[in-house]
């Protein structure tokens, strides 16, 4: 392996996060490189009840050849003992901190993305005074980005919702004309420079039922969605709708896009986690360096019990490692 590494957050230390890293290790072990930041003697534990060895490295560069041999584990002590499924505030700043090392580690070259593992944000909060809604917020603020973009994707679908963690009765107050171009100027330029499709096909979804059906059933289609899909499609993107959100996830449709914008946030993610529960990837556009996560969280019930799947984690570091190709930080 000669590419650069991943860094891989631990994220919540009494979740799953390193059960699934030190699963993930064991299948891309002669795939791809990466290194995870956490506290060496919490991992080492882990891994001694796994049976899939660890190694502490003190340099990023190090990871590449530790990977066919053991996972890399660059060391971030913990102030408090990890205790399964319990999470605990005392650890709180150190692993906001392991977020904020990863990023420095990409921004300086030294890793080619970052992937981060779940964070249980109460804890955070309680603890460290985390003052964002999650990780994509946060890593925004340390790129100095205005609005990140969330773009979930399985091999099925790809879609990002323009709206993303609020009350649904806050959509249609926040949901405007110059949100909606962002997020689709944001999108189409990444999925051109990150993803590598020259001629991106996006699917623009309506807010209301049946896209409106003519101002009936709302009028945010006629107001400023399809305005603003006109104004692109005049500069040359390629745009499809506003589309019944009822009507565009079926496997007919989905083969005349690579990519939906949905409304908010359940009109996205519903869709996808019915079609693959397993593999979805949480990528965030629009930001400086590369950034993939699973999509899931914690799962404090099954800390413990070796059932975890890593299956997303995994789709999430191969992700970002053929980002980083598109992108040539690798």
């Amino acid at each position: 392996m000669t590419q650069k590494p991943v860094a891989l957050t631990l994220g919540e230390p009494a979740g799953i996060g390193g059960e699934i890293s030190l699963k993930a290790w064991a299948t891309l072990r002669d795939e791809l490189p990466f290194f995870l930041i956490a506290d060496a003697r919490h991992m080492q534990s882990l891994a001694d009840l796994s049976g899939v060895p660890i190694k502490a490295i003190s340099d990023p560069a190090e990871a590449t050849s530790v990977m066919p041999h053991a996972l890399p584990v660059l060391d971030h002590p913990l102030p408090a003992p990890v205790v399964g499924g319990a999470p605990n505030a005392q650890n709180a700043v150190e692993v906001v901190a392991m977020i904020k090392r990863a990023v420095d580690l990409a921004q300086s070259g030294q890793a080619c993305a970052v992937t981060t593992n779940p964070i249980h944000k109460k804890a955070l909060q309680d603890g460290a005074g985390f003052a964002f809604p999650g990780h994509t917020e946060y890593l925004a603020s340390l790129a100095n980005v205005e609005r990140p973009i969330m773009m979930i994707s399985a091999p099925e679908l790809r879609v990002v919702p323009v709206t993303i963690h609020i009350s649904i009765r806050k959509v249609p107050k926040v949901l405007d004309a110059a949100l909606l171009e962002q997020t689709i100027r944001v999108t189409h330029l990444a999925m051109i420079n990150d993803l590598g499709i020259s001629a991106p096909r996006i699917a623009v979804a309506g807010l209301n039922p049946h896209a409106g059906e003519e101002g009936t059933m709302g009028t945010e289609e006629i107001d400023f969605i399809t305005p603003t899909l006109d104004k692109l499609r005049a500069e040359g993107m390629n745009l499809t709708g506003p589309m019944s959100a009822d009507t565009m996830f079926h496997p007919a449709a989905r083969e005349r896009y690579d990519l939906a914008v949905c409304m908010y946030h359940d009109q996205a993610l519903i869709p996808i986690k019915t079609l693959n529960f397993s593999a979805g990837v949480n990528t965030t556009l629009g930001l400086p360096f590369i950034r993939t996560s699973p999509d899931h969280g914690t799962a404090f019930d099954i800390v413990g019990k070796n059932i975890a799947d890593p299956q997303s984690l995994i789709e999430a570091l191969r992700t970002a490692t053929e980002m980083a190709k598109h992108r040539g930080t690798i």
